[in-house]
């Protein structure tokens, strides 16, 4: 694929990104959003249903784990890029909603931020940018073994 179609599908993609990041209030239940808006310092955690936020937190990660593979694939046009991908997305995952729900049965007791940030890598696609510096070094690193 031409290099000048790669770097316009990439940024397609990255808008895709943007997209479910404007329309997340009307895609995702997240009582969160509204929360860490206002007033975390001196309210009480909002009532949440935890099956409700889990299979929208899964739902929105998954969202965002697939537009960031593509991207992945469309850089890279690597298969083990991606399949590294998948493996680093879905451990990430386990270990992130795992952290994010004790904090939560705890009612954020030693305070919010790390919640706040829990929550972020889970609802925000920041490994991407992670994982494309990464990615690009190792291919320059693999260029020159050659």
């Amino acid at each position: 694929m031409d290099k000048k179609y790669r770097i316009m599908i990439i940024l397609v993609l990255f808008f895709v990104l943007v997209l479910i990041r404007a329309f997340e209030q009307q895609l995702f239940y997240d009582p969160f959003i509204e929360y860490f808006k206002n007033d975390y310092l001196y309210d009480p955690i909002p009532l949440f249903s935890g099956s409700k936020l889990l299979m929208s937190l899964i739902f929105r990660y998954g969202l965002n784990t697939f537009v960031s593979l593509v991207i992945i694939f469309v850089a890279f046009q690597n298969k083990s890029f991606v399949i590294f991908s998948i493996k680093f997305y879905v451990i990430a995952f386990i270990i992130l909603s795992i952290v994010f729900f004790i904090i939560l049965k705890g009612e954020l007791a030693h305070g919010y931020l790390f919640a706040f940030y829990i929550r972020r890598f889970i609802i925000h696609p920041l490994f991407v940018l992670l994982l494309l510096p990464a990615f690009y070094y190792k291919q320059l690193r693999l260029r020159e073994i050659i």
